[in-house]
């Protein structure tokens, strides 16, 4: 199948860059710079990725979500909280309808590209906090974007079952080097070791009986 996959420059949409091109024809890698705290550390990474599997990799600019929307996860907005992932307080971290946009604007790009399928690393670990990654989401927008194309783009969610310790060891099976990914919401030169993503990074080697070879602050 032509698929085209999203990534993000984080583990899991990493992880399934590799599934994807051993699977699949991959059309290509879309990824979004919409003004989070820490795109500009991720982007790279998914970059580089796409450098080694000689996948083409485009980048789409959404200023307008930094700008108008409200969450701690943008430079607009206030402090990352801490904490573990499915804790409560990280709620300020969801990006309003952030996937539906996303998703829109990827499947009509999949379209143009004469891909068949677009690819998301939405876990089963996201689905208690963030509700467009859900499966009741997934399963109305990959209607959607069938109904809505020529193509008939489905709708790839691998993930959506497994928490993210399955999929670092996933990307152990492929060999990924998880170093040169990058998870923390804070943005900085270090991950900070503390806020959701990072507690939850480190869980996912620690359960997966990995070792994590992420830098963090604390």
């Amino acid at each position: 199948m032509k698929v085209l996959v999203l990534i993000s420059g984080g583990m899991d949409s990493t992880a399934l860059l590799y599934d994807m091109h051993a699977q699949h024809d991959v059309m290509g890698a879309l990824s979004f710079h919409y003004g989070s705290k820490h795109n500009e550390r991720e982007l790279p990474m998914a970059a580089h990725h796409c450098a080694l599997l000689g996948v083409k990799h485009q980048v789409i600019p959404l200023d307008f979500i930094a700008d108008h929307f409200t969450s701690d996860l943008l430079q607009s907005g206030g402090d990352v909280p801490e904490g573990h992932y499915e804790d409560a307080n990280m709620v300020k971290t969801v990006v309003p309808f952030r996937n539906a946009i996303m998703l829109s604007i990827a499947t009509g790009y999949a379209e143009s590209i004469g891909a068949e399928a677009v690819a998301i690393a939405a876990h089963s670990g996201d689905h208690a906090v963030y509700p467009d990654c859900r499966e009741g989401f997934m399963d109305a927008l990959a209607n959607t974007m069938e109904q809505g194309t020529y193509a008939k783009i489905q709708l790839l969610r691998p993930y959506v079952g497994i928490r993210k310790e399955g999929i670092a060891a996933l990307g152990d099976k492929y060999e990924i080097d998880f170093s040169k990914t990058y998870s923390c919401y804070k943005g900085g030169a270090l991950h900070c070791g503390k806020c959701g993503t990072c507690v939850e990074r480190k869980e996912a080697f620690a359960l997966a009986q990995l070792n994590d070879p992420t830098n963090y602050d604390v």
